[in-house]
């Protein structure tokens, strides 16, 4: 996922959740998504698995199921809670129990789980109010577990993509850029961390947690041209994007894929922000 202008009219980091029209855009083309976005390492699923007291689970903003399908294969019964009815019918159509709400609004019916999880998803929940409302249903022991993959491509496909997008789309408040502006040197998963800490910060808050760690797993994907044109209309900076401003950002994006040879390897971090359920109210 991209990261968010500092500088942005809309709304700041931790105020993100607030801005629904992006967060519910991503069912637009639902089966792109679900074809395109890649899943999760195992080896982060396996940890999470390990650590849960049962194999009852809570996928907040499941999108088309990508990790939940990964924890079914884990062993786990997972229940999806997703606000977009577009993202739920394809993860319907894919195995997957969902109910359609937001997570704020959602209406457990005193059902509880062994473990809340998100993928790419927790930055659109309210990050106090979710987190309470993750310990009101999970059971003692429990685990929550919210991740996100950020990704790091290489230095010359970055920068071009980042003056494509700033030529095509200058207000956005999503910056393709991620390693920030001129002579900045951190890398995107340096950038990444204020997001990782407001999840962090939300969930010690409710003091119903042990406190929260966070771990990473480093992986890497090998694109083509075309693979990467197919995946990138998912952003959800291009989500809601008029069809010939798409064609322009792909356009430029293509270009500069072609002169890398028509393929890269993308570097991959996915981060992950856990804590259990402490005994307790």
């Amino acid at each position: 996922m991209p990261t968010l202008q500092s500088d942005s009219s809309q709304p700041p980091l931790p105020d993100i959740h607030r801005a629904r029209e992006m967060a519910e855009s991503f069912g637009v083309d639902a089966e792109r998504y679900d074809r395109t976005r890649p899943p999760y390492p195992d080896a982060m699923v396996e940890r999470i698995v390990a650590a849960m007291p049962g194999a009852e689970v809570l996928d907040v903003g499941c999108g088309t199921g990508i990790e939940a399908r990964q924890f079914q294969a884990a062993g786990c019964t997972v229940l999806g809670v997703e606000p977009d009815p577009r993202m739920a019918e394809v993860a319907r159509r894919r195995g997957l129990d969902v109910e359609v709400a937001t997570f704020e609004s959602w209406d457990p019916a005193g059902r509880t789980f062994d473990a809340v999880i998100a993928g790419t998803a927790w930055h659109w929940v309210d990050p106090v109010a979710g987190a309470v409302r993750a310990a009101e249903v999970l059971r003692p022991r429990g685990r929550l577990a919210v991740f996100w993959h950020v990704f790091q491509p290489p230095r010359a496909l970055e920068e071009a993509s980042a003056a494509t997008f700033k030529r095509v789309v200058p207000d956005s408040p999503i910056n393709l850029h991620v390693r920030g502006g001129a002579g900045e040197t951190r890398s995107a998963w340096e950038l990444y961390q204020p997001i990782l800490t407001k999840a962090a910060d939300g969930i010690r808050g409710t003091g119903a947690f042990s406190d929260p760690e966070r771990g990473r797993f480093d992986w890497e994907r090998d694109y083509t041209r075309d693979e990467w044109l197919d995946q990138l209309p998912t952003t959800g900076a291009l989500t809601r994007l008029p069809p010939d401003k798409l064609a322009e950002v792909l356009e430029g994006v293509g270009a500069a894929i072609d002169e890398l040879g028509g393929r890269f390897t993308m570097s991959y971090t996915t981060g992950v922000v856990t804590a259990e359920r402490v005994a307790g109210d």
